[in-house]
C-alpha cells in the first residue's frame, strides 16, 4: 500500500540522524530483556543438564524405592529379571568418636551400599583409592565437613550404632550426589553388611531402599514407560516407587523450575520500569518532532502514514534494543557458568537455548508496544496550525478509541504470556496486579507530590529560602519530571523494600521464636522396648520444661477422594510420608470437624486430617484415603480435621489413624524435647550413649539450614531486584538529561534576574532530592504492604515492619535522585544566558 511505502521512507530517512535521544529506550528494553532472559537461559541449562545426564545423576537407568523397608525376596527376583540391580539404603544416623557418654556426636546421612555400587560414574575419594578398597571390611568413607566437626582423620575409629567402623578416605564426590535430595547431615558411605547388628536398620526405623538398575542399551523410553506400568501392576499395593533417567533429581528441577519462574516475574517489573523509560523516551522525542509532523500534514500527509512511520521507527529500535538484551542475556550466564556449576549439585548444560531467548524477545516486544502505543497514538492530534505556533510543545490529550483497545489487549496478551510460560500461573497474575496496582499508586504519589510542592512554594515558610522555593516551584509545575521519576525509582525500591522487609522478618522471627517456641531436640527411631528409659531419663531432667512423644512409623499416600495422590501436585502426596496412630483424643489436640473414634475402637480404619493440608486437597469428611504402609494398602475414612501448627516445630502428623487400623505394624517413636540451652549436650550425650541406634536432630541446626536457604533465596531475588533498581537509574538519568534543556532556559532567566549560580544550583539539588525522597517513600508503603501480605498470606508468619532497610531505601532513593540530577546540572549552569535568550527571539 501507498501510505506504509511512505510511512517506511519516512522512518528511514529520520533515523539517518543517528540514535540521539533514543539511548536511555535502548538501554531500558536492554537491561529488562537481558534480565529475563538470562534467568530464563540459566534455568534451561539446569533443566536440559539433568535430562542430559539424568543418567549419571540417578546412578542408573532406573529405580525402584521402598519406604521404610527393603524388598521382599520375589520384589527382588522380579527386579534382577530387569537388569544389573544395585541395592542402596538411605536414612539419618548419629555418629560418635567412641563409646560410652564422653564421646563427640554429629548428624550424618548415611547411605549403606552393596558390592556394585555405584553402577554409572565414580566416586572420588581422598587419598585417590578404589571404593572397593576403601569400604572393605569394616571401612566407611566420610565427608570431609563431618571429619572435620568431629576432629577425625583417616584411620580413626567411628562409631555407627553399635558398630565401630574405621575412617578410611575422605568424600570428595558421590555422582548420584543430585537425586538424593535435601539431607540434614553431611554424607557417610559404608557397605551395608557392616552395620548388620547396628540396630539402624531394625523394623520401623525411618530409612529409604533405594533399587538402581542398568538396564539394556538399547533400552527406549518407551520401554522404560512399559517397565514402569509392569513395575506398577506388579507391585501395586507395595508401595514401591518408580523413578527413571528423565526424572533423575526432580526436587533440583522442581527447585530451579520455581525459583526461576519467580525471578522472571521480577525480571518482569523490571521490564515494567524499563517501559516507564521508553514512553518517557519516545514522549520526548515526539515532541522535539511537533514541527516536523505538522509539516508533514501541510505537505498532505495522512495522520495514519505519520503514525505507520513513527511506529516502524519505534519498532526498528526495539528491535535493536532486544537483540542487544538477549546478546548480554545469553553471554551473562556463560561467564558466570563456573561459579553456576560450582553452587549445584547437579551438571549445567550451558549454551544457546532459543525457548528462554524467545520467551525474554516477546515479552520485551510487548512492553515496548504497551508502553509507547500511548505516545504514538497521540502523532495524529498535532495539526497543521502548529507549524505557525510554538511547534516545539508536548503533544497532549487521549488517544483515539482504537489505540486504547489495541493497548489494553498488548498488556493482556502480556499478562496472559506471563502466566503461561512462567508455569506458576496465580503467583504471574497477582504479580502482574500488583505491578498494575503500583503503577498507579506511583502515578497518583507523583501527582500528589506535584500539588504539595505546588501549594508549599506559594506559603510564607519557604520566603527568604529562594533556592527551596524555585524548587518546590518547579516540582510543582507543568511539564516537570516529578511523575517519570517517582514512576521509575519507586517501583524498583518498592521491589527492592520488599525484598529487605521479607528478609528481615524471616530472620527476626527465627531468632524470636526459636527460643520460646521450638523444641531442643527431635530424637527418631525410639524402640518401643526403648521409650520407658528414654523418657525416664529426660523427664526427670530439671532442665527439661516439656516432653512430647508419639508413634511413628511411614508410608505412601496412594489415592485421596477416589483420586490418583500421582494426579494431586501438593506436598502430602510426594514422596513418602509420616504418619502416626492413636486412640484416645491426644491432649492439646483440636478437632475443627468432625468426631474422633471412641476409645478401644475397633472397626474399620478411620483417619484424621489435617485441616489445612485438606482445605488445599478438597478433601472432605466421609472421604477415603488409601495409605501404603510397610507393603500393606489401608483404606481409612476421614472422620475429623484437626489444627495443625507446623510452624511451632513440635510434632505434627497430617494424618493419625486409629490405633486398631496399624495393629501389629512395627513402629517406633518420636519425640520431642524442650530443654534450656545449657543442657542440650548433656541429654544428647546420655540418650545416645544410652542407645547408639536413637538419632538426634538439633533443632537449631535443621533452622539454620533452613535459614540458609531462605538467605540463598533472598540474595537471588535481591539481585532481581536490584536490576529493576538499576533500570530505574537508568530512566532517571533519562528523564534528568531529557529536563537539561529546560533547566538551561530555566538557569538562563533566574540568573538574568540575579540568582547566583549556587542558588541555582541549591535549587536543582533540592528539586532532585525531594523527588527521590518521595519515591523512597511511597516504596516504603508499597514494599511494607507486599512484605506483610507475603509473609502473612505465604509464609504464615508475623510481620513487624523493619525501619532500617526502610530509611536505607529512603536516603538511597533520594541520593540516587540527587546525583543524577547534577549530573546534568553542570551545563545549565555554564551556559551564558544571552546566547539562550537570543536563542528564543
Amino acid at each position: 500500500m501507498t501510505w506504509l511505502t511512505h510511512a517506511w521512507r519516512i522512518a528511514t530517512r529520520e533515523l539517518r540522524g543517528g540514535l540521539r535521544g533514543f539511548r536511555i529506550f535502548l538501554a531500558c528494553l536492554a537491561l529488562g530483556v537481558a534480565a529475563i532472559a538470562a534467568v530464563g537461559s540459566v534455568r534451561v541449562s539446569i533443566t536440559e543438564g539433568l535430562e542430559r545426564e539424568g543418567r549419571n545423576i540417578l546412578g542408573g537407568d532406573a529405580e525402584v524405592q521402598f519406604t521404610y523397608r527393603a524388598a521382599t525376596a520375589d520384589e527382588r527376583a522380579w527386579l534382577d529379571a530387569l537388569g544389573t540391580v544395585s541395592e542402596v539404603m538411605d536414612f539419618r544416623s548419629m555418629v560418635a568418636t567412641g563409646e560410652g557418654i564422653e564421646a563427640d556426636r554429629a548428624l550424618t546421612q548415611v547411605k549403606a551400599v552393596d558390592d556394585l555400587y555405584p553402577l554409572v560414574g565414580e566416586v572420588e575419594l581422598e587419598p585417590a583409592i578404589p571404593l572397593d578398597e576403601a569400604l572393605a571390611g569394616d571401612g566407611v568413607v566420610v565427608h570431609p565437613v563431618l571429619a572435620d566437626r568431629l576432629g577425625l582423620a583417616v584411620g580413626d575409629p567411628l562409631w555407627m550404632g553399635a558398630n565401630r567402623l574405621t575412617i578410611t578416605a575422605r568424600l570428595v564426590r558421590e555422582p548420584d550426589a543430585g537425586a538424593d535430595g535435601f539431607g540434614l547431615g553431611p554424607r557417610t558411605l559404608v557397605r551395608t553388611a557392616a552395620l548388620e547388628g547396628s540396630g539402624l536398620l531394625a523394623e520401623g526405623s525411618l530409612f529409604d531402599s533405594e533399587y538402581r538398575l542398568v538396564l539394556p542399551p538399547e533400552t527406549t523410553d518407551a520401554d522404560l514407560d512399559a517397565a514402569r506400568a509392569a513395575m506398577e501392576a506388579e507391585f501395586a499395593e507395595t508401595g514401591a516407587r518408580w523413578r527413571d533417567r528423565r526424572n533423575a533429581a526432580p526436587q533440583v528441577e522442581r527447585f530451579v523450575d520455581r525459583i526461576g519462574s519467580f525471578l522472571v516475574l521480577v525480571g518482569l517489573a523490571g521490564l515494567a520500569v524499563g517501559g516507564v523509560g521508553v514512553s518517557a523516551a519516545v514522549r520526548a522525542y515526539l515532541d522535539r518532532k511537533t514541527g516536523v509532523i505538522a509539516t508533514l500534514k501541510t505537505v498532505g500527509a495522512e495522520g495514519r502514514t505519520i503514525f505507520a512511520a513513527y511506529l516502524m521507527q519505534v519498532g526498528l529500535l526495539a528491535a535493536l534494543g532486544i537483540a542487544i538484551g538477549l546478546g548480554i542475556g545469553l553471554l551473562i550466564p556463560l561467564a558466570a557458568g563456573p561459579f553456576i556449576e560450582a553452587q549445584l549439585p547437579v551438571p549445567v548444560a550451558l549454551g544457546l537455548h532459543p525457548s528462554p531467548l524467545v520467551e525474554a524477545a516477546l515479552y520485551g516486544a510487548l512492553t515496548a508496544l504497551i508502553f509507547t502505543l500511548w505516545p504514538l497514538a497521540r502523532t495524529e492530534q498535532v495539526r497543521a496550525a502548529s507549524l505557525f505556533r510554538d511547534g516545539s510543545g508536548p503533544i497532549r490529550g487521549w488517544p483515539r478509541r482504537r489505540y486504547i483497545v489495541a493497548l489494553a489487549l498488548a498488556a493482556l496478551l502480556l499478562i496472559g504470556l506471563s502466566a503461561w510460560l512462567s508455569g506458576i500461573p496465580t503467583l504471574a497474575l497477582y504479580s502482574a496486579a500488583g505491578i498494575a496496582v503500583a503503577l498507579a499508586v506511583l502515578v497518583l504519589a507523583a501527582w500528589g507530590v506535584r500539588r504539595l510542592a505546588r501549594w508549599g512554594a506559594g506559603t510564607r515558610a519557604v520566603r527568604g529560602h529562594p533556592a527551596l522555593r524555585l524548587a518546590l516551584g518547579s516540582v510543582g509545575g507543568p511539564g516537570g519530571e516529578a511523575t517519570a521519576v517517582v514512576l521509575s525509582l519507586g517501583l524498583g525500591l518498592t521491589v527492592l523494600a520488599a525484598v529487605g522487609q521479607i528478609d528481615a522478618n524471616m530472620r527476626a522471627a527465627i531468632d524470636r521464636d526459636l527460643p520460646e517456641v521450638a523444641p531442643s531436640y527431635f530424637f527418631v527411631d525410639i524402640q518401643p522396648d526403648q521409650l520407658p528409659a528414654f523418657l525416664d531419663r529426660v523427664t526427670n531432667d530439671p532442665a527439661v520444661s516439656r516432653v512430647d512423644s508419639a508413634p511413628m512409623l511411614g508410608g505412601v499416600v496412594r489415592s485421596i477422594g477416589g483420586r490418583d495422590a500421582a494426579q494431586i501436585d501438593h506436598w502430602v502426596t510426594r514422596g513418602d510420608r509420616r504418619i502416626s496412630f492413636a486412640d484416645a483424643l491426644p491432649a492439646g489436640t483440636t478437632l475443627t470437624a468432625g468426631e474422633w473414634w471412641p476409645e478401644g475402637y475397633a472397626g474399620p480404619p478411620r483417619v484424621s486430617m489435617a485441616q489445612e493440608e485438606a482445605e488445599e486437597i478438597g478433601v472432605a469428611l466421609g472421604d477415603e484415603i488409601v495409605m501404603n504402609v510397610l507393603g500393606r494398602d489401608i483404606t481409612a475414612t476421614v472422620t475429623s480435621f484437626r489444627e495443625v501448627d507446623f510452624s511451632s516445630g513440635g510434632i505434627g502428623f497430617v494424618l493419625v489413624f486409629d490405633a486398631n487400623a496399624l495393629t501389629g505394624a512395627p513402629h517406633t517413636w518420636l519425640s520431642t524435647v524442650y530443654a534450656e540451652e545449657e543442657a542440650e549436650a548433656a541429654i544428647l550425650r546420655d540418650v545416645a550413649g544410652a542407645a547408639p541406634n536413637i538419632t538426634a536432630i538439633r533443632v537449631r541446626d535443621a533452622i539454620g539450614l533452613v535459614t540458609e536457604a531462605l538467605s540463598a533465596l533472598a540474595a537471588a531475588t535481591s539481585w532481581g531486584a536490584g536490576a529493576t533498581l538499576l533500570t530505574g537509574f537508568v530512566v532517571l538519568i533519562g528523564a534528568a538529561a531529557a529536563g537539561e534543556r529546560g533547566r538551561v532556559a530555566e538557569a538562563a532567566i533566574l540568573k538574568t534576574v540575579g540568582a547566583t549560580r549556587r542558588t541555582i544550583l541549591a535549587s536543582f539539588a533540592l528539586r532532585s532530592a525531594m523527588l527521590g525522597a518521595a519515591a523512597g517513600i511511597v516504596a516504603i508503603a508499597g514494599g511494607a504492604l507486599a512484605g506483610w501480605g507475603i509473609m502473612r498470606f505465604v509464609m504464615e508468619a508475623p510481620f513487624r515492619f523493619e525501619p532500617v532497610s526502610a530509611l536505607a531505601i529512603v536516603i538511597g532513593g533520594a541520593l540516587a535522585t540527587l546525583l543524577a540530577g547534577l549530573a546534568f546540572a553542570w551545563r545549565p549552569l555554564a551556559t551564558r544566558p544571552a546566547r539562550v535568550l537570543r536563542s528564543q527571539e
